[in-house]
């Protein structure tokens, strides 16, 4: 007689099953363990922050100017230092870090600006040589921590709302031609507010990991294949002008897409338009003198005027750069790939004179009306035909019609525009447009905003009043 054993024998399936556990348990450990040992290597091998340029980025100068300052810093004496100085206040403007790090204009440089990110508020610090609460108590060493590898003095992960991740391409001469410049500034007494992040993203240690994926640490190498302007640009557009921070969208991490680079993103509500050479999304259709205006006054006459976050770069930053430096982006510019963002046409070749004035006579309006709103409140500067005033003189109300933000694809930035206005101090002109926010509600913002991009932009770009609620409320 056959004894019954079905009870106490596993089926194969069964048995396959908590092999497959097991299997899955032991790789998910080994998976682990390999990431720690990453980072443990990663920690101790580590490049030496103190290791030399791997080549002199003199040979990408391309002004002599720049090469006079650079060789003054070697010199001994005061007037060496006097010429270090110098040199780290033009680079210091190069990099905007005034931008940042000036939320108070009475506390110029002590931090405090809040900085809205998809995990939290980030506030920036005071890099005044204050030594409670600023960087004074830091060495040269500490200070080109931070900005090659983006670690505090205190050993602590930065969070990457400070670009050292283009920094990092800073040459070590200029890097502490910049802590030259701040060593000079007026110490001031100020701790910021603590950043509002919520875990684990408050976790300051998790952007090792973060940095794994999106973070190469290493000076800029210029290129012998191209020219010294070239090699200026990409030194300037990839490091401390670090203009892939806003014009390069980002992935799930908040890393830089590096297969779109410069080909456009969003940031706190404004859109950072796409500037590779692409001829209908891009600015491949515009000259170079008009990019170098741009850059330097904020204004290109029948292509686009700086506004929100661009209008303060411009203002803090590339006006006070030289022609050949602005030449040198311009130049490197054009030898990005690009990149389509599916336009039709260009944002500055949309729009035709309004007549809506004489309509508007003797008409009974009832709620709101954008065309109304707009002869109400734009057309003493704008004109109600929206051609502006003042054709390309420097400070000249410009026109709506043949202008990149009204003809963009979305209604963001002119919304903004609208909603906070325009204060642009260059060289060139003061430019000021009121805010409207504080007596204008959302609607009415919104309709002004409809009207605008109907009659002398792109109509496909439309906002709710939602969205400018929303749009109010961003930092």
């Amino acid at each position: 007689m056959m004894k019954n054993t079905s009870r106490v024998q596993p089926d194969s399936a069964s048995m396959h099953g908590t092999q497959r556990r097991r299997l899955g348990g032991a790789a998910l450990a080994a998976a682990f363990s390999l990431f720690a040992l990453s980072i443990a290597w990663h920690e101790s091998h580590g490049p030496d922050p103190r290791s030399s340029d791997e080549m002199p980025i003199t040979q990408a100068r391309a002004d002599d100017a720049a090469q006079a300052a650079d060789g003054g810093a070697t010199l001994a004496g005061p007037a060496a230092n006097g010429e270090l100085v110098k040199r780290g206040q033009y680079l210091t403007r190069a990099a905007d870090c005034a931008a940042c790090h000036t939320a108070d204009p009475s506390r110029p440089f002590a931090g405090g600006l809040p900085i809205s990110t998809p995990f939290g508020t980030i506030v920036t610090p005071n890099i005044t040589p204050d030594p409670d609460t600023g960087i004074g108590q830091w060495s040269d060493a500490d200070f080109m921590r931070a900005m090659h590898e983006g670690i505090g003095k205190g050993g602590e992960r930065l969070y990457p709302a400070f670009p050292y991740t283009a920094y990092t391409r800073v040459t070590d001469q200029d890097v502490l031609a910049i802590r030259a410049y701040l060593n000079t500034l007026a110490p001031i007494h100020y701790t910021p507010p603590a950043n509002d992040l919520k875990f684990p993203f408050n976790q300051r240690w998790l952007m090792a990991l973060w940095n794994l994926f999106n973070f190469t640490e290493g000076r800029f190498v210029p290129d012998p294949k191209q020219s010294p302007e070239w090699n200026r640009g990409a030194y300037l557009v990839e490091g401390l002008a670090h203009c892939e921070e806003c014009h390069t969208p980002r992935n799930f991490m908040e890393g830089l897409k590096s297969s779109a680079r410069f080909s456009g993103a969003v940031q706190a509500g404004w859109h950072a338009f796409n500037i590779t050479p692409d001829k209908l999304s891009g600015v491949g259709d515009w000259r170079d003198d008009e990019l170098v205006s741009y850059l330097s006054s904020g204004a290109a006459p029948g292509r686009a005027n700086a506004a929100g976050p661009m209008g303060e770069v411009v203002a803090n930053s590339t006006q006070y750069l030289t022609p050949v430096d602005l030449r040198s982006i311009v130049v490197y510019l054009r030898s990005v790939p690009a990149v389509s963002g599916g336009d039709t046409r260009p944002r500055h070749q949309w729009g035709n004179p309004a007549a809506d004035v004489t309509a508007l006579r003797g008409t009974t309006i009832t709620g709101v009306n954008g065309a109304q709103l707009f002869v109400a409140n734009c057309a003493t500067c704008h004109s109600w035909t929206g051609q502006g005033v003042g054709a390309s003189a420097p400070g000249a109300y410009p026109s709506l019609i043949h202008n990149s933000t009204v003809g963009a694809n979305d209604a963001n930035n002119l919304a903004l525009v609208i909603l906070r206005g325009v204060n642009r101090t260059t060289a060139h002109a003061d430019v000021l447009m009121p805010a409207f926010g504080g007596h204008l509600d959302d609607e009415q913002i919104a309709a002004i905003t409809n009207y605008v991009t109907k009659q002398f932009g792109n109509p496909q770009a439309t906002i709710t009043t939602g969205e400018v609620a929303k749009l109010r409320t961003l930092q």
